[in-house]
């Protein structure tokens, strides 16, 4: 673990993406936070997200949010995880046990111009 927790401060520098990878129970989320409290980012926030905990149904608009009238139920507007993390640090644990087409709407939501909340437009839709 030593050699892990020596490369923090490169990569608290850095303003990279991270991928922590481990079993569950490993500490990603400690490794996750000292980045984040070592890096310029320290004042912003850090927000976790347990992937694993939500049902592939929720997820998207936990992560994207969504819009008043975007589906029965949407009351109001909510911002998502990444929405609220702004310029800090949003660490998505357990990300790797989730359905494909799960992974596919969310690398497609990532793209450029692609993390807005969820609303009733056609081009919201799962990759083939």
């Amino acid at each position: 673990m030593r050699p892990v927790f020596e490369m923090v401060p490169s990569l608290a520098a850095s303003s990279t993406t991270v991928l922590i990878h481990g079993e569950t129970g490993t500490g990603k989320d400690l490794l996750a936070r000292a980045i984040h409290g070592m890096s310029p980012r320290k004042q912003k926030p850090f927000v976790a997200v347990n992937c694993g905990a939500l049902p592939d149904t929720l997820l998207e608009s936990e992560l994207f949010g969504y819009k008043k009238g975007a589906f029965t139920g949407a009351a109001r507007d909510k911002p998502g995880r990444f929405a609220l993390a702004g310029d800090g640090t949003l660490f998505l644990d357990e990300i790797g046990g989730r359905a494909i087409n799960s992974r596919r709407a969310e690398a497609k939501r990532l793209q450029p111009g692609g993390c807005g909340p969820r609303t009733r437009h056609p081009q919201d839709h799962a990759l083939p």
